[in-house]
């Protein structure tokens, strides 16, 4: 009989560090990483380099639907690669990060990118990064995460990161973006961003990356024998 691999879900708004602690846990226990919130960057930068109106639904969700895509995993770091270029820097562009809301926000394209998603869940285990994997990808998770923190935090996460890459960029701005994203995730018609009923909420606005890792390790221990 064929044993279903684990999941582990770590949800959360933009800029809570769930990229960040998704990785770790994979790497730490040997899992498989989903980062899903790349499979709706790809489409987003799919879309505007074709110039496809992104409240064109039955379009949007033609290119989900038929992405040319994979992840490539070196030296620890995953890329993302779309119709053979590597893409990573590209999809994290703002103009991606704020097209990909929206076209997340799309039901048609929600449910053309929904077993694709499903599809990397294997053996050993699986640790799904996202804003629904853990009440619409991956309902019968053991370990399912809502990482959260303040806006504000988040904001000013973001800030440093893009200071760091010599980007320059206005707080104010950042958090106004932050909380229209937060808006449009947790109001959108199709797996509104939320917490699943069983999840464990962790606010990661005043601990560190490692206290966060620590914590869900410990539920990892608790509900994966």
């Amino acid at each position: 009989m064929t044993t279903k691999a684990p999941v582990i879900t770590i949800d959360g708004p933009s800029g809570s560090g769930k990229g960040t602690i998704a990785k770790l846990v994979a790497d730490k226990l040997g899992y498989s990483l989903l980062d899903s919130g790349a499979l709706y960057r790809l489409t987003a930068l799919a879309a505007l380099d074709a110039e496809v109106d992104l409240a064109d639904e039955k379009r949007v969700a033609e290119i989900a639907a038929n992405l040319d895509i994979r992840f490539a995993i070196a030296g620890g770091e995953v890329s993302a690669v779309l119709a053979g270029k590597d893409v990573s820097r590209d999809i994290r562009m703002e103009r991606v990060s704020m097209a990909a809301s929206k076209v997340a926000a799309l039901p048609a394209v929600r449910e053309a990118l929904l077993q694709r998603q499903r599809d990397f869940r294997e053996l050993p285990g699986l640790v799904a990064d996202g804003r629904d994997m853990g009440t619409t990808v991956f309902p019968d998770a053991p370990v399912k995460v809502f990482l959260t923190a303040s806006a504000e935090e988040r904001a000013r996460r973001r800030f440093d990161q893009l200071q760091g890459r010599g980007v320059s960029v206005s707080l104010r701005d950042l958090l106004e973006d932050i909380r229209a994203r937060d808006d449009r995730d947790m109001n959108r018609a199709t797996s509104p961003l939320a917490p699943a009923e069983d999840a464990v909420v962790l606010d990661s606005t005043d601990i560190d990356i490692e206290g966060v890792l620590q914590q869900v390790l410990e539920l990892v221990q608790e509900r994966i024998s």
